[in-house]
């Protein structure tokens, strides 16, 4: 009797020892995720490229396809949730879901309240010139009319009031010093500008690579004159869960790796994001 009660004691504690690894080594995000065999990812229906609708009105786009490749890494399905950015960046995210898409630059401000995996996507500023434009470097720009987006980093960088805030950041010289800085609602109306001809209305405009990229693709009458800087863009989780945090990790790894967010990029974007240029 006594040596059945030692072997059924010592079956128990091998159990609640092997539970108890299991519990050290998943935090308490990472543990939820693989309970429940599912990974919550808040995203948006309106990203562009990122994430959006699609015709089918399914959600698609490169960071669509990089949160499906998380959760089969993790083992796990992926469910979407989209709340809006505003709610997502204000961080009181109360477990309704695991993780954000949104090409998130991990700025020191924003790391007291996130943590960050490890960057997925480059966004480079790029600076965009009418066809006919003289200009061959960033210096031929000097003095001229710069156009940009109103509460852009773009913005901040042509008023050399830019701040290179984001963790891991080298700060750089400015590469010419504008004029007049005019400022648009959206790129795309300075855009508009821009197109009537080289000079008339701007001289350049300092905007996103990526819309950048699709304006000249679209048949806008610019060429890129260059790239100002690249600032990396992470997923942002809960502050806590250093495990979630290292998977989240190491999917990306394996996948910029494996070049897997690379196809992904020039598939949505038409060109290679997935390293800094």
């Amino acid at each position: 009797m006594n040596k059945i009660v030692r072997i059924i004691t010592a079956a128990s504690l091998s159990i609640a020892s092997l539970v108890c690894s299991t519990s050290v080594y998943a935090g308490e995000v990472l543990q939820r995720v693989l309970d429940s065999k599912t990974l919550k990812v808040a995203v948006g229906t309106d990203w562009g490229a990122m994430s959006s609708l699609n015709a089918n009105n399914e959600l698609d786009g490169y960071d669509i396809e990089v949160a499906k490749s998380i959760a089969k890494y993790l083992g796990v399905k992926p469910e979407f949730v989209t709340p809006g950015w505003d709610i997502i960046a204000a961080g009181s995210w109360q477990g309704r879901w695991d993780m954000s898409m949104g090409q998130m630059t991990a700025t020191k401000t924003r790391a007291e309240k996130f943590d960050f995996s490890i960057p997925y996507f480059y966004e480079r500023a790029a600076v965009v010139v009418h066809k006919d434009s003289k200009a061959s470097s960033f210096s031929d720009l000097n003095g001229k009319i710069i156009g940009v987006a109103s509460g852009t980093l773009a913005e901040a960088y042509a008023n050399q009031n830019f701040k290179w805030d984001w963790i891991g950041a080298h700060p750089e010289d400015y590469k010419f010093k504008a004029g007049e800085v005019k400022v648009y609602t959206t790129s795309n109306i300075a855009f508009d500008d821009l197109r009537i001809g080289d000079g008339t209305r701007l001289d350049a405009i300092v905007t996103d690579g990526t819309i950048a990229e699709k304006a000249i693709k679209s048949g806008y009458p610019f060429k890129v004159l260059g790239y100002l800087f690249a600032t990396p863009c992470s997923i942002p989780m809960m502050k806590g869960d250093k495990e979630f945090n290292e998977k989240v990790s190491a999917a990306l790894k394996s996948m910029k790796d494996d070049g897997t967010l690379s196809k992904l990029s020039i598939k949505w974007y038409g060109s290679d994001h997935s390293v800094e240029k």
